[in-house]
Parts: structure tokens; C-alpha cells; sequence
């Protein structure tokens, strides 16, 4: 540890040029939202000054004499207008808006910080985030990983192939169960999978204010370790005016959507009311992949003292109440397609409901409905101190339903009365699998700010989860001597997680920052699960982990320089556990994380580039393993890591934007063994493997977008944008056989934007998209499964894949009153 500090710093310290005290951050726009992309921000009686990005935001570092003065903001058409240093608040973004020729400032408040484990310009990580606008611009529907697609070292999936449904993100490599979400510091992970189904949440990004992804380790978060990434996603922001909104999307597939929202601003009597409503449909691309989503959102904001202290670091309380979630049913196309089937029946073709003679079963769907409440309360006490609190209560009941044929009656408790031999009968049946689970606790943060150069702050979350899993049987040809709503299963769960972290950002001169975040997690799970006699019993499991953190920032003249290290432990999942004998339980795995990197704005340029190094040990992988009754466990690896540089960057020339990103990496798993079938003499037939790709990890991936803004007046704008993504060669397994290899592939999206702002009219603004998504009609996979097996003195591989769309359109209208 000290080695790599003092290499660090040694790095760093080539690079230094300018002290900073104060960072102040903004956003440049218009009157229709749109970024004045290279307006100058100077500071008054200096030669210290930058410029505005793509996204028409600037951050500017303030030495300690300057603080009592003002920056000055020069852009062709506008008077210059002059803004006093004192309105910066730390880590709050103040957008200035063009109007009329006058600049005028403002803050489109973040009222709640329960997003105390979010990053900011201050933290030596690596992250990127996305605003309301930005997500405005792109969603017309699709699922949250959709929107995110576009960001470094992401690959997406989705079962139905449209991006509506069951959709998964990956990033990095690391699997979804292995990405931390939250919502306003809330942890979103199911407890026991640790897995995002975000079909549980549909067309939620529409409430997002931001989305902030940060990968590697990150900050200290809440809920389980992020082993490749974090993503929070904040609702909580505070709007200044009333507003109401009708979208509705049309498209391939039979894709519709409709949403209304309505916020109300912040009245005169502090409160504020935010509220939607969504309804959305897809026939999938898939066969029978249909899925109906309904969701909602809801916040009620009260401020007090709102006069003093709402915003402006004195005194003053907020109390932020939300509830939002959704309800799902889906048509199950989790099985993927072989490529027999497809040699057959088409790429399209779905496997799940065909146990039933004739025509698939017409009910083989997931059906859950989850509700979330959250409330949240914040003080602002003098210019030091600002607390968080934050409890919430999670609302989970649903169940998936599967035709089943010839299945032994015995493995549900079921005695049939006609057949001859009761203990080997079979019939067909219809069953629903169920999960009833609640999940609630608190979150909590203390933030103090000594002065301009010490920022400390103590955090942390207490939760529980009980999980009620059971089987039912609702219908049997040969029912015997079932009765209605007889669980042939019935297994409860109860799991804890309690955190603390201390985090610290030091500023020590010369432009430095030093940061470092102490994280202490306990977690204890009871369940149930075998005994090594294979006997059923209530076990529990408990662990602690420690995980620190620790890095360096340095400001250089228009940018940033960091290196960072950090370590995440996080326990094994319920299946981990349930399916394993005391025995051979998998243990934690941790990962020691490395990052090094500089991001930054020059003029019209911003840029960004970043090495990591992700040591894995004892990191968690299928092998191919069968536990004793005969189910697929996961196994501890000794060695595995992940070393890549991400690069990005953009550039604006006029009416003419160019963006995109780059990642290239290494990804490899070292010296495990693998079991395979052995259709030969029985049992599993054992493969000493030495250095092989990990698993779902492409070693490029890439994207480039480019937008031309083809009209933009007062009332008028329209662009045109083509994105582009690249996603290199991925192996589903571990074994490194070509037969186990996902293709790389490509896709290019064509985004048409219309805005019209009528003058003197109750119409805010009219608002068209027009997405043509794959435009190029790839036809590709990006998912898929394999089985290996040992037959006449060969290993044998079957595949599993999940085809995506090829060339569709979505159409988009929305309107603002």
C-alpha cells in the first residue's frame, strides 16, 4: 500500500501546475435547453478561465483569495454577465441560463443528499454521469441499461431482443449480480441473488434526475460490494417550475407507450409535487416474448424556512416522501435458442411453453409486483454541518408460472390414486413458483465541512430482507390427493446488512487532494439448506468485511489527474448457499482495485482516459461442477483479473458534435478446473485449465456518436444523431473453447429530434423522436449459455444464444404544458 502511495503521488506530481481551494461546477444553456457549448468562464481580475463542454458544463478552481470575488461569462450574443463566487454551492451544480440576451443563474436543487456514497468532482475515481436532459433526449420506453449503452465498457441484453422486458447490463465484464444499484442511496439489488430485474421497474429513467456510473470499486455504497460497478440513480432534485407532460411511443414489435407527468415546482408554501405515470407494451422480437409493464412515480417535497434555507447552506430542513414502482407480466424467453433450433425454426424461435402438446402454453409468464416507499429528511446546519436520514420499506409479491410434462408427482407431495405404483406415477401439471419478501431499513450520512480544505463524512445503512419462497401446484391432470394452493415447497429467508463508512476529502496545497473512505460491513443470513447427509436444515452464515479505499487528485489547469485504490468483499449468493452442503460452500470474494487516470475540458475539446487493474481473489465462477443432487454450483478461483485503459472523449466544431469512447483490456481466469459430463462411463470428467479469457468479458468494446444540430432557434430545433457501438468477441463460459464464443458485433442507432417552443401559447413544447435502432440490420447475439460435455473421447459443446432485433423504429411524441 504505501509503495503504490508514493508511486501516486510520484505521477501525480509530474503533472502539477495550478493550486486550487475552491471547485465550482455549472451548466451554460439556452432558452430551449440547449448547451452554449464553448462559453468563456472567467474569473474577474485573473488570466484563470475554461470553457464550457459538450453538454455546455465548466468547472473552474478558485484559489482561497479569489473566493470573495465573481467569474465573468462571455458567449457570442449574450451580454456578459458576472456571477458572484458566493453562489457556488460545493458539489451543487448552478445553471446559468441565456435569455433574452441576459444570463441568469439558478439551482435546480438536489434537496435531499442521500447520495452521499455518490462521487463528486472532488473523488478519485472513475465515473461518468448522465443528466435529465441527457436521458430526455434518448428515452422513448426502453429499459434503463438502454439508456446506458452508449457509456464506457457497457454491453446490454435483452431476452425479447427489443430492450423492453428482462433486460441485463453488463460492465466491465462483471455480470449484473455483480453491479450495485441505488436509488437516492437506497440499495435496489435483491438481497439474496444480488441480481437487477429491472422489468420490475419499467420506463423509471423517466423519473431520473441523474444517473451517476461509476466503475471499479467506487465509493463505500450500501447494499452488497460493487465487483465491477455501482450505478445511482437520484430522483430528488428539486424543479423551479410547474410542469406538465403526455409522451406516447409507436414502434416495431408492437411496441406502445404512454406516460404522464406533472410537476408542480416549489410553492409558496414549500411543498412540491412530483408525479408519473407509465403504460408500456411490446409484442417482443422473440416469439411470444410479450411483455405489459406498469409504472409510477410519486414525491411529495416539503421545504422548510425555504426563504434562508432551501439551497443556500444555511439552516433548514427538507422532508422528501416518495413511492414508485411497477408491476410486470412477461411471457418467459429466458431459455434462449440453440443453433439447431435456429437451423430449424428460425432465430426467433422459443423454446419455453413447448413441454405442452400442441400450442405452447399461453400463460407461461412472470407475474410481480414490487412497491418502494422512501423518506427522506435533510439539514443544512450552519455552514458545516448537513445530515441525512432515509428509511424505506420495499413491497415484493409474484410468481412465475410453467407448464410442466411427465413430472414424478412424488417431488410434490402429490399421491396419485390411479396409478399402479403411486411412488414412480407422473402427469402434466401447470405450477407456479412464488417469492413473498419484504425488505426495509434505514440510511444515514453526516456530512462535515471544517473549511475549504477538510470535507469529512460519516455514513452508513442497517437493513433486512425476509424472503418467503414456495411452490404451487394449480393444476394436474392427475391431481391425486392434492389439495388447492398446497405448497410443495416452503422455504423463508432472513438476511441482514449493516455498513458504516468514514470518508474523508483533505485538500493539502499545491493543487492536491487526498482522499481516503473506511468501510466496515456486516452481513448474517438465515436459511435453508443441506446438511452434508443432504438432509434439509435452518442454517445461518455471518460474516464481516473491511474495505478501504484510498487515492489522490491532483487540478491542473482545465482538468484533473487521480489515482485511486480500493477493496471490495462481498459474500456468495442464496444459490451459493442453498444448493451447497456445509462442506463445500463457496467462501467471500474480494477484489483489490487499481485506478489511475486524467479527465478534463479544453476550448471545445473534453477528454477523458483512465487505466485499471481488477485483482480477483477467490472470485466466484461457474466450473461446471454438479453439487450432489445433481444442481450447477459455483466455485471459489484463486486467480482472475481485469486490466484495461478506457479512453473518451468529444469535440464540437460548430453546429457538428463528435463523441465516443474506447476501452481495450485483458481479461483472463488462471489455473482452476473445469467438469464436464461424462456421457462415456457416468459422472463428471475433469479439465485442468491454465490461463483462459473470463467469462461474458470482451477484451474492445467501443462507441462514437455524432449529432448535428441541423436547426436551433428560439423556437425550432432539430438534430440528427448517429451512434454507433462495437462489442468485441465474448466467450459464456470459462473454458476458452471457440466453440464457446459469442462473435463480436455492431450496431448503429439513428436518432431524429424535434423541438418546437410556440411563442405567447399554453403549449410549453412539442417534442418528436424518431429512432431507427440496428439501422445496418445486424443480426447478432449478445448473450447466450453453453453445455460441455465428454462423449466417445471428445469434448463437446452446446450453445445457447439469445438473438437481438434487427432493423426497427420507434416514434416518439411528447408534449409539455
Amino acid at each position: 500500500m504505501t509503495r503504490f502511495l508514493l508511486s501516486a503521488a510520484l505521477a501525480l506530481a509530474t503533472i502539477c501546475t495550478l493550486s486550487g481551494q475552491k471547485t465550482i461546477t455549472g451548466r451554460i444553456i439556452d432558452f430551449t435547453d440547449t448547451p452554449l457549448i464553448g462559453a468563456n468562464v472567467i474569473l474577474k481580475g485573473t488570466d484563470l478561465g475554461t470553457a464550457a463542454d459538450l453538454k455546455g458544463r465548466f468547472t473552474l478552481e478558485v484559489p482561497k483569495e479569489q473566493m470573495g470575488g465573481s467569474i465573468i461569462v462571455k458567449y457570442l450574443g449574450f451580454k456578459d454577465q458576472e456571477v458572484a463566487v458566493a453562489n457556488f454551492i460545493d458539489d451543487v451544480e448552478l445553471t446559468l441560463q441565456a435569455s433574452d440576451n441576459v444570463i441568469v443563474c439558478f439551482v435546480s436543487r438536489d434537496v435531499v443528499e442521500v447520495t452521499a456514497t455518490a462521487a463528486t468532482s472532488r473523488t478519485p475515481v472513475t465515473y461518468t454521469n448522465l443528466y435529465k436532459a441527457d436521458i430526455q433526449e434518448r428515452n422513448v420506453g426502453q429499459d434503463a441499461p438502454y439508456l446506458l449503452k452508449w457509456t464506457p465498457s457497457v454491453v446490454v441484453n435483452s431476452d425479447a431482443g427489443t430492450g423492453i422486458g428482462y433486460t441485463g447490463i453488463w460492465i466491465r465484464g462483471s455480470d449484473p449480480t455483480r453491479t450495485n444499484i441505488t436509488i437516492n442511496g437506497i440499495p435496489y439489488n435483491d438481497s439474496e441473488s444480488q441480481g437487477v430485474f429491472w422489468v420490475n421497474l419499467p420506463d423509471f429513467s423517466s423519473s431520473a434526475d441523474q444517473i451517476q456510473i461509476q466503475r471499479g470499486v467506487g465509493t463505500s455504497v450500501n447494499g452488497a460490494g460493487a465487483f465491477g460497478a455501482s450505478i445511482n440513480f437520484n430522483t430528488n432534485s428539486l424543479g423551479e417550475e410547474q410542469k406538465l407532460s403526455v409522451d406516447g411511443t409507436v414502434g416495431s414489435f408492437g411496441t406502445q407507450r404512454g406516460s404522464v407527468q406533472y410537476s408542480s415546482g416549489l410553492m409558496d408554501n414549500g411543498l412540491s409535487i412530483d408525479a408519473r405515470y407509465s403504460k408500456t407494451h411490446s409484442d417482443g422480437y422473440v416469439d411470444r416474448a410479450q411483455a405489459d409493464l406498469d409504472g409510477y412515480y410519486a414525491g411529495i417535497t416539503y421545504v422548510a424556512n425555504q426563504g434562508a434555507g432551501a439551497g443556500a447552506g444555511s439552516d433548514g430542513a427538507v422532508w422528501r416522501f416518495n413511492a414508485f414502482g411497477g408491476h410486470e407480466v412477461t411471457y418467459q424467453s429466458w431459455n434462449g435458442v440453440t443453433e439447431d433450433e435456429i437451423a430449424e425454426f428460425g432465430r426467433t424461435y422459443n423454446s419455453v411453453g413447448t413441454e405442452k402438446e400442441g400450442e405452447p402454453y399461453d400463460n407461461e409468464v412472470d407475474n410481480y409486483r414490487q412497491n418502494h416507499y422512501q423518506l427522506h429528511y435533510n439539514n443544512t446546519i450552519g455552514n458545516q454541518w448537513r445530515v441525512g436520514i432515509s428509511g424505506h420499506y420495499t413491497r415484493g409479491l409474484g410468481y412465475f408460472e410453467q407448464y410442466k410434462a411427465d413430472e414424478d408427482l412424488v417431488d410434490y407431495g402429490i399421491t396419485s390414486q390411479t396409478a399402479a405404483d403411486p411412488e414412480t406415477a407422473t402427469s402434466d401439471l401447470i405450477r407456479r413458483r412464488w417469492l413473498d419478501n419484504h425488505f426495509y431499513g434505514t440510511v444515514y450520512s453526516l456530512r462535515y465541512r471544517a473549511n475549504s480544505a477538510l470535507d469529512v463524512t460519516f455514513g452508513g445503512s442497517a437493513n433486512e430482507y425476509l424472503g418467503d419462497h414456495y411452490g404451487e401446484v394449480i393444476w394436474a391432470r392427475d391431481a391425486g390427493d392434492s389439495e388447492i394452493r398446497d405448497r410443495y415447497y416452503d422455504n423463508d429467508a432472513v438476511k441482514r446488512d449493516f455498513s458504516n463508512y468514514l470518508r474523508a476529502n483533505y485538500g493539502f496545497g499545491g493543487g492536491f487532494n487526498a482522499y481516503a473512505d473506511l468501510q466496515l460491513r456486516a452481513v448474517s443470513y438465515e436459511f435453508l439448506g443441506f446438511a452434508n447427509d443432504l438432509s434439509r436444515i435452518d442454517e445461518d452464515e455471518n460474516f464481516t468485511f473491511f474495505n478501504p479505499k484510498v487515492g489522490l487528485l491532483y487540478d491542473y489547469v482545465g482538468g484533473q489527474a487521480y489515482a485511486s485504490f480500493g477493496v471490495a468483499q462481498r459474500e456468495p449468493n442464496r444459490n451459493d448457499f442453498t444448493e451447497n452442503p456445509t462442506a463445500t460452500r463457496p467462501t467471500p470474494e474480494k477484489l483489490l482495485n487499481t485506478e489511475v487516470g486524467i479527465r478534463g475540458v479544453s476550448n471545445r475539446f473534453n477528454y477523458g482516459a483512465n487505466v485499471y487493474y481488477m485483482d480477483y481473489q477467490d472470485q466466484l465462477v461457474l466450473t461446471g461442477e454438479l453439487n450432489d443432487v445433481g444442481e450447477y454450483i459455483r466455485a471459489n478461483v484463486d486467480e482472475s483479473y481485469r486490466l484495461g485503459i478506457e479512453l473518451q472523449g468529444g469535440y464540437q466544431l460548430g453546429d457538428f458534435n463528435v463523441g465516443g469512447n474506447l476501452t481495450v483490456s485483458r481479461n483472463r481466469i488462471q489455473n482452476f478446473t473445469e467438469f464436464v459430463d461424462n456421457f462415456d462411463e457416468g459422472g463428471q470428467f475433469e479439465i485442468e485449465q491454465g490461463d483462459n479469457p473470463l467469462a461474458f468479458s470482451p477484451s474492445v468494446t467501443g462507441a462514437l456518436d455524432l449529432e448535428y444540430n441541423v436547426l436551433n432557434t428560439q423556437k425550432n430545433k432539430l438534430s440528427a444523431a448517429l451512434q454507433t457501438k462495437y462489442v468485441g468477441d465474448r466467450y459464456v463460459d470459462n473454458s476458452g473453447d471457440e466453440n464457446s464464443k459469442l462473435d463480436g458485433y455492431y450496431y448503429t442507432d439513428l436518432r431524429l429530434s424535434y423541438r418546437f417552443m410556440p411563442a405567447n401559447s399554453p403549449l410549453g413544447a412539442l417534442r418528436v423522436t424518431f429512432l431507427a435502432r440496428n439501422l445496418t440490420d445486424q443480426l447478432y447475439f449478445s448473450n447466450g449459455w453453453s453445455y460441455r460435455f465428454y462423449s466417445d473421447g471428445e469434448v463437446g459443446t452446446a450453445q445457447g444464444l439469445y438473438p437481438q432485433a434487427g432493423r426497427n423504429f420507434l416514434l416518439g411524441l411528447g408534449l409539455d404544458f
